[in-house]
């Protein structure tokens, strides 16, 4: 059940076990995984920025008396405009966390990421490619 990986430079043959494949699939798996998490980090901080663009504005609103829609699903609901900052801190607040652990989560995805390579550079050298594409 073994595979043989040929160098495309030289003449080396390096057996590949199922062991190896199986490393070599996981390492793949967390490195979509790992991307999937950057991009909704990336969704998250846009959707922050939003909600402190959103806070800003209503900031400079010179009535105390006028009220504020805000928007949960697809409803609008009029609040003052304190009860509106307030509600606008609490979802900048959940979202912070929401970020922090999946900052967390891609941190340990890396650290798994970097014991495959120690692991599958030591025993295939460089007849393996395990370096992301910047392109």
């Amino acid at each position: 059940m073994a595979a043989t990986m040929k160098e495309t430079v030289g003449v080396e043959d390096v057996n590949v076990t199922f062991e190896d494949q199986q490393k070599i699939n996981k390492f793949a798996r967390n490195t979509n995984r790992m991307t999937e998490l950057k991009d909704e980090i990336e969704a998250k901080k846009k959707s922050l920025q939003n909600l402190q663009d959103a806070s800003d504005d209503i900031m400079m609103f010179d009535d105390d008396t006028l009220l504020v829609s805000y928007q949960i699903g697809d409803v609008f609901i009029s609040h003052t405009q304190e009860e509106t900052q307030e509600m606008l801190e609490a979802a900048k607040e959940g979202l912070e966390q929401e970020v922090k652990d999946l900052d967390g989560r891609v941190s340990a995805i890396q650290q798994v990421l970097a014991d495959l390579k120690v692991q599958l550079y030591a025993k295939f050298g460089n007849n393996i490619n395990l370096e992301a594409d910047e392109s």
